[in-house]
């Protein structure tokens, strides 16, 4: 019932947005009104030749004319249309007003450009704004007319003598003229930037970082400024835990099941707006932009690449866009061959004996998965566009885990050793199936639009693990753990813009998200008596939740010279209900609706400075594993359970940004911060006795602390030094403090760290090109994680804690890449952590143990990756508001 109240009610205010988008201030005239359409009768065609008179296919034909802009008072050049010719030379441009002037613009590469004025003889009437061209004329009799001009009918028109033939040219064969200077080559001088920065995000090509090349997203994010990425694939950003986008929405995929060579940019919005959705974590989004083409013709690219560890990728996309279609698609298949080695130290200070644990684990991960992407746009026509799309994924893993435990009881003077060596192989695999439909409406007010979508995800994983465990005096235990996952995610969303006039803008939007989560789990060990698996009921779960939000949105922003404010409010609310389907044990999560204030605050100092204050409110709210009320023995040394009683916590964010842009190649971007967490949710232990395995045993769980906070100052600079260097380089220094005293009084913590990141870029003679990513992070606080796979096991992630803190790491990779083939085809060697330094520690100290780890994998791996892109009409032409203006014979994409 909740559901379908849901929808109604997303529905309802779907229709109102609408309604209102549908008239965005159209400040039209009353009735009477002159309707331009009537006028747009025209037809030019023609020819374009070379010397020798045969015809010259793709060339560009524009149509430009004279219009009046009130903003400035000034008379600009406004394109009307325009189109690639056909093969044979051969062009149409049809539905032109009849009144007034054009100018005839043609080019095509090694030839000057033809300008020429054309027209149909019937001279342009000035309308109440001076415009000279174009539609939107009235006079004294208010027919949108002068007295006695021609009118049009179905015989013919009236009052002017002309018949309909006079409102269709021939312009005859345009020959192109070589250009006096041939070039032997074409030699791009500038490129994309691999980072750009704005007031409000960072954006980073992932498309030119050579050392993602054949690596997965996990592998491209850790080279994004700001962010830091651990062996899990956990992201945190700014010592917070961000939430993962996939092109601007929510994704079911974690970042290991995305290729990085489908990827074209990052963006890290620190502060997100009223905009973008309130929860999901606090420290931002981290939005994956996917690549997908809009050009003419078709293009794309093909790769294959391997590793040292025997790994190997081979993947391809191709785009193929004419008259109103783009068909669009990509593909990749990856096996991931690694290995790593881990080790826990610890000292236990609970029950009858304090005992020292050692352990050395081992593992090789074997794996592959398979993705692919396909859709297509539909543009209905120059203001409609309808885009569908698809995916699927699947994937299997099979790692092998040794861990060899030794521990000492201390037994007085004496101390007593036992040893035991635990194998666990499991076997894992997942499937994802995505689709979405998204409609653009374009009106004619410039910058006002309607959108609205529709995404679903659907995941299942299916897994079990076989643990043997061999004791020092030959004694074996035999284990089994199956268990299978399924899950679904829907989201509804619509938003629309509408520009007020020049400087006021607003904006509003309504989402619904619907997510369905189930797990069944069950452990069983071998019976050498009865030779049978015996079912253990304590050590199994059935567990399943739902969680249904929904979401408003309004903003507005103001532009004043150099003074721009922007201000939102955005409402939530949420229904969660988790049960353990196995027993009567079930709850359910009401949270009202809560509203997420932003404002914005921009001062342009000049044409290279500008200064931004942005106060922002978020939430977190409890996820999966957090609130499992079960308890997971898959690590005998950290049992963990969760609460689900956990409540959502709160984040207000304020930063202060100031940008400057002092040179060509050269980007400074400087913020200070300052964060505040209530109802903070925080991990801790306590000790339990547990009747399965017959002892005392500490138990990892979740509940709300008092608050955190963390405050600091980040530096971003980009340089670019002779054409031939880029230098990014990211610095983020920070305090941070929990308090949790309200749980118990020793739960609290405050800590100073450092967090430094470098990508050096150096373009060498020959189409050769070197780089180098470094990373340095001292100690910090335990950060909450990100991982949006909920069925990847291992019981749930850490969080924010006052019992300890993670280690300094360093690691710098290094890739070398040749272009070649007219920079078609490149080659990429790279090598990963370099000098075996990317290690992941941590240190925890409580009153029953302390305990120290360390993690790595996959050390001075080395990868080889070749890409060939291919293609025809690699152009871009013709501008529209939405990046796509739908041309006469030829779609094109700006």
């Amino acid at each position: 019932m909740k559901r379908i109240v849901l929808l109604i009610t997303y529905l309802t205010c779907l229709a109102i947005f609408n309604l209102y988008a549908q008239n965005p201030q159209s400040g039209g005239e009353p009735g009477g009104n002159f309707d331009p359409s009537r006028m747009n009768i025209g037809r030019l065609y023609g020819k374009v030749v070379d010397e020798t008179g045969k015809g010259v296919g793709y060339a560009t034909v524009q149509l430009i004319a004279k219009k009046f802009d009130p903003a400035t008072g000034a008379v600009n050049d406004s394109l009307v249309t325009g189109q690639l010719t056909q093969d044979n030379g051969d062009f149409n441009l049809e539905k032109l007003s009849v009144m007034g002037d054009f100018e005839l613009v043609i080019s095509f590469l090694g030839y000057g450009d033809i300008r020429k004025t054309v027209g149909f003889g019937i001279p342009a009437m000035p309308s109440r704004a001076g415009n000279t061209n174009g539609p939107g004329m009235q006079n004294r009799n208010g027919s949108g007319m002068p007295s006695g001009s021609a009118t049009p009918s179905s015989g013919g028109l009236q009052g002017g003598g002309m018949g309909m033939g006079n409102f269709e040219k021939d312009l005859g064969n345009i020959q192109l003229v070589l250009e006096a200077t041939m070039l032997d080559e074409v030699v791009v001088t500038e490129e994309a930037p691999v980072t750009t920065l704005t007031i409000d995000r960072k954006s980073y090509r992932v498309d030119k970082d050579l050392t993602s090349a054949g690596g997965t997203a996990q592998d491209a994010l850790k080279n994004v400024p700001s962010l830091s990425v651990d062996l899990d694939g956990n992201v945190s950003l700014r010592n917070g835990s961000p939430q993962i986008f996939v092109d601007g929405r929510q994704t079911t995929l974690s970042l290991d099941q995305i290729s990085a060579s489908t990827i074209e940019s990052v963006e890290v919005i620190t502060n997100p707006s009223a905009k973008f959705d309130a929860g999901g974590g606090t420290g931002g989004i981290v939005n994956i932009v996917l690549k997908k083409e809009n050009r003419v013709g078709y293009n794309g690219n093909v790769r294959v690449g391997g590793d040292s560890q025997t790994g190997y990728n081979v993947g391809g996309d191709i785009n193929a866009r004419d008259g109103k279609i783009n068909l669009f698609a990509s593909g990749t298949m990856n096996q991931n061959r690694g290995s790593g080695e881990g080790s826990t130290l610890r000292n236990n200070f609970y029950g009858e004996e304090m005992s020292n644990v050692s352990q050395i684990s081992l593992t090789e991960m074997r794996g592959n998965f398979l993705n692919g992407r396909a859709g297509l746009d539909y543009f209905v026509d120059n203001r409609n566009t309808l885009t569908l799309s698809g995916s699927i994924m699947r994937g299997k893993f099979k790692p092998q885990d040794e861990i060899n435990t030794l521990t000492d009881l201390l037994l007085g003077d004496i101390t007593e050793t036992t040893e035991y060596k635990r194998i666990s192989l499991p076997d894992r695999n997942f499937r994802n199936l995505g689709i979405s439909a998204q409609f653009k409406h374009l009106f004619p007010r410039k910058g006002a639009e309607w959108t609205a979508d529709v995404n679903f995800n659907k995941v299942r994983f299916r897994g079990g693990s076989n643990f043997l465990t061999t004791y020092d005096d030959g004694t074996e235990t035999m284990e089994r753990q199956t268990g299978l996952g399924r899950g679904s995610f829907l989201t509804l969303q619509a938003d629309f813009i509408n520009p007020i006039n020049n400087r006021i803008k607003i904006e509003g939007g309504a989402k619904a998200t619907m997510r369905d989560n189930r797990s069944d789990n069950m452990n069983e060990i071998f019976s050498d008596e009865l030779d049978v698996w015996d079912h253990v009921p304590q050590l199994s779960d059935h567990y399943m939740y739902s969680d249904d939000i929904l979401a408003l949105y309004l903003q507005g922003s103001r532009q004043n010279g150099n003074w721009g404010v922007q201000a939102g409010l955005r409402a939530e609310s949420s229904f969660y209900h988790g049960a353990l389907t196995d027993r009567d044990s079930s709850f359910s999560i009401t949270y009202p609706i809560s509203v997420f204030p932003s404002v914005f605050v921009t001062r342009k100092i000049n044409e290279g400075d500008q200064v931004q204050i942005a106060y922002t409110r978020r939430v977190n709210r409890p996820n999966f594993f957090q609130t499992m009320p079960f308890t997971d023995f898959s690590d005998s040394l950290n049992l963990r359970r969760g609460d689900p009683r956990l409540l959502p916590e709160f984040m207000n964010g304020l930063e202060i940004s100031y940008q400057n842009i002092f040179d060509k190649g050269h980007n400074l971007l400087i913020s200070l911060y300052y964060k505040q967490a209530t109802n903070v949710i925080t991990s801790y232990q306590f000790v339990e006795y547990n009747e399965d395995l017959g002892k005392e045993v500490v138990i990892t769980t979740f509940a709300n602390g008092d608050q955190a906070s963390a405050s600091g100052m980040e530096i971003t600079l980009k340089n670019s030094f002779f054409d031939k260097l880029d230098i990014t380089s990211n610095l983020n220094v920070f305090y941070s403090d929990v308090d949790a005293s309200n749980v118990e009084d020793v739960l609290t913590t405050d800590r100073l760290s450092a967090f430094l990141k470098e990508t050096i870029q150096l373009k060498l003679p020959e189409g050769f090109t070197l780089q180098f990513n470094g990373e340095y992070r001292t100690k910090a606080s335990f950060v909450p994680v990100t991982n949006n796979d909920p069925f990847r096991g291992g019981g749930p992630p850490s969080q924010n804690t006052a019992q300890g803190y993670t280690k300094s790491y360093w690691f710098m990779d290094a890739s070398l890449r040749k272009d070649f083939f007219q920079n078609k085809a490149s080659l990429t060697l790279s090598v990963q952590d370099v000098f075996s330094t990317r290690k992941f520690g941590s240190y925890t100290e409580t009153d029953f143990f302390t305990q120290e780890t360390e993690r790595f994998m996959n050390p001075q791996m080395v990868r080889l990756n070749f890409s060939y892109r291919f293609g025809k009409m690699d152009m871009s032409l013709f501008a529209r508001k939405n990046n796509r203006m739908n041309m006469q014979g030829s779609d094109m994409m700006q």
